[in-house]
């Protein structure tokens, strides 16, 4: 057996048979009879094969990650159709995901736990929520994300349908501090950080 977990012939082996390159078309040789062996026209059946079937199951492990939202790639305009959710085909995949996974988590009674949810499955990192009930307020503080998200736009829209229209919220971010980073850092190192992970370095979207 093979460190694939497929049943290989030695003799088949050794004489260079299981040069072809498709996966299944190698598996199915092995199972041919091995008067085979040093058959270049089986070998060439089962390559032609094999690699018609890579490509069949190629295809159908690619239909079932857009079953679910964080493997979709091409189905991701029918969650984003489905939820209402404009599509941008000029935004990266893992933002177009989080979108439409916050926007899954945004259903139900408003709370501290569900903004933490919607936040978290946007921004990737932990979310401290905490809520100024005489300022009828609540803060969103990114805790793991050094500097301004880049789809905060978003995260603020979702955020903004599933609040209250009479609760104010405000965003609070974590940023790197020259202080901490010196003598820690060379310069150069500093210098291919972006600004915007700097405090007063970015624009606040």
């Amino acid at each position: 057996m093979s460190s694939t977990g497929v049943m290989t012939n030695p003799v088949a082996a050794k004489t260079g048979l299981y040069d072809m390159e498709s996966p299944i078309g190698r598996e199915m040789f092995s199972y041919l009879p091995g008067f085979y062996e040093n058959s270049r026209i089986m070998q060439s059946d089962m390559a032609a094969k094999g690699a018609e079937l890579d490509a069949f199951y190629d295809t159908l492990n690619e239909t079932l990650d857009q079953f679910f939202v964080r493997t979709a790639s091409w189905g991701l305009d029918r969650w984003e159709s489905e939820l209402g959710i404009a599509t941008d085909q000029t935004k990266p995949l893992e933002q177009r995901r989080a979108l439409v996974e916050s926007k899954l988590r945004g259903a139900g009674q408003f709370s501290g736990r569900l903004v933490k949810n919607v936040a978290e499955a946007y921004d990737g990192g932990t979310v401290d929520v905490t809520f100024q009930p005489a300022e009828w307020s609540f803060t969103i503080k990114f805790v793991d994300t050094i500097g301004v998200p880049p789809n905060l736009d978003d995260l603020k829209a979702v955020i903004e349908e599933i609040k209250p229209a009479h609760l104010a919220v405000e965003y609070e971010f974590s940023y790197l501090l020259i202080k901490d980073l010196h003598g820690v850092l060379s310069l150069h190192e500093m210098e291919q950080i972006p600004l915007s992970k700097f405090a007063g370095g970015g624009h606040i979207g």
